[in-house]
């Protein structure tokens, strides 16, 4: 899938893991947005459900094991240059997941992986699509919980971050 001065837009998914309080944050490896801060994520494979996107991308980036996709919210992400041509164009499908199981580890797309309190998040470089995301979709961010109850992000998630 050509993602540079693309011909069609591109479908894409982000995956909201929230656990007691903090989100976990990646800090992208590649363009677009790179060096900025988001939630893990990726691009739709032919033949692939959005659902199923999510957890493979969950598992490719960030080494966790989620399930049971639910859809928060949709975000168009388009970026011209300087000419005014369409460089970068996303449809990017945010769904909130609960945590099976695994032990984080930054690869693949993911420079590193950050457990971020909700009342840092936004001290951080944040993509401009995840900011916009963030902010209109706080409040219900601070109910969810993808950890059971008696999950320790500190030391069964926690990992290399």
């Amino acid at each position: 899938m050509k993602r540079l001065y693309p011909n069609k837009p591109l479908i894409g998914v982000g995956a909201v893991i929230v656990c007691n309080g903090r989100i976990l944050l990646e800090k992208r490896k590649d363009e677009p947005g790179k060096g900025k801060w988001s939630i893990p994520g990726g691009l739709v494979e032919l033949g692939e459900r959005a659902e199923q996107t999510v957890i493979r991308e969950v598992r490719e980036e960030t080494n966790l094991e989620v399930e049971n996709p639910e859809l928060i919210d949709v975000v168009n992400s388009i970026t011209f240059d300087d000419g005014g041509r369409i460089k970068y164009h996303f449809v990017i499908i945010d769904y909130f997941v609960k945590l099976k199981g695994g032990t984080v580890k930054a690869a693949d797309d993911a420079a590193e992986l950050k457990w971020v309190p909700f009342n840092e998040v936004e001290k951080y470089d944040l993509t401009r699509t995840f900011k916009e995301f963030f902010e209109r979709n706080f409040k219900q961010l601070q109910e969810l919980n993808s950890c059971k109850e008696d999950d320790d992000i500190n030391s069964e998630f926690s990992g290399s971050i």
